[in-house]
Order: structure tokens, then sequence, then C-alpha cells
């Protein structure tokens, strides 16, 4: 499968959320930079998708990776951190997005879950007021936050610097 025939917008999106829960079918909502892909990046993925029927992520435009994690950033552009995160046989869609927060874009999905990695508990996901306001669940998935893409930086800095 062409990883770039999982790219959706929103309206496909809603669409396809919509007959998914005539279906009776449960949707997932992930989202993140996905700046320099790791193995924490994949175990949250894959442990997102194993609560639903399908799996739809969120991506931060080039614009937004910036403002959240600064100068420097994003390394890659968003197509190709989309087109990556899309190859993954664990996603289903992927959604290129320019805000800083997914809650409009939760306010019109309305994904049966919401999930987010390790670094949260679902009492301080920022989200979290958003989906309950529909009914939707907070869930955290992935393994414990032992991998960070700053992380991964600085290693590569401090072992390929002169």
């Amino acid at each position: 499968m062409n990883p770039e025939s999982k790219f959706k917008n929103i309206e496909e999106l809603k669409d396809i959320v919509k007959q998914m829960h005539a279906a009776g079918r449960m949707v997932v909502f992930a989202n993140g930079c996905f700046d320099l892909i790791h193995v924490g990046h994949i175990r949250y993925l894959q442990s997102a998708r194993k609560m639903g029927d399908a799996l739809i992520v969120g991506i931060n435009g080039d614009a937004g990776v910036k403002a959240l994690k600064g100068k420097g950033r994003p390394l890659q552009s968003g197509r190709d951190r989309a087109e990556m995160i899309a190859s993954m046989e664990c996603v289903d869609y992927v959604l290129l997005f320019d805000d800083l927060t997914v809650d409009g874009i939760l306010n019109e999905l309305r994904p049966d879950i919401h999930a987010k990695g390790t670094d949260y508990s679902e009492e301080n996901v920022p989200e979290r007021d958003t989906v309950r306001s529909y009914g939707g669940k907070v869930a955290i998935a992935g393994d414990p936050k032992d991998h960070s893409t700053r992380d991964l930086i600085q290693t590569i800095i401090s072992k390929f610097s002169s």
C-alpha cells in the first residue's frame, strides 16, 4: 500500500470516523511531532492501535514543530514525517495539521480514544477536557518515556562533532 493513500484531510476523516462509528467500530487518535523517529514513537503508535479498530495519527506541521520544539526544528519536513508515519502498519490514517493543539481536531473528529504517550498521565493530558466533553476517553499508550528526539539529537552531536 502506498503510504500517501493514508494521508487524509479533516473532512475525509470526519466521514471515515462517522462510518466507523455507524458500524460500531472504535477510533483512536494519537498525535505528535515525530521529528526523528525512534523506538518510543513506534511503541506508542503500536500500543495506541491496539486500543481500537483504527488509528488516526495527527502530525504537527513545520511551523507547529518550530513553535513547540524551538530553534533548529523540525529536522525533517512535515510531508516526510507524515510519509514515515503512514508507512507503519499500525497506522490507518495520517493528518498533517498546523494548530499548536489538537483540541479543534478532536472536537471535529470525536474519536473514541485520544491516546497520549507515557510522558503524560490521564489527568494531565492537555486535551483531556475536550475529549471528555464529547464522551471520549483519554488513554496512555506506549512504553516508559526512556526515549526522546532531543536525547537522540544530543547523542548524535556528541558522537559526530569535532
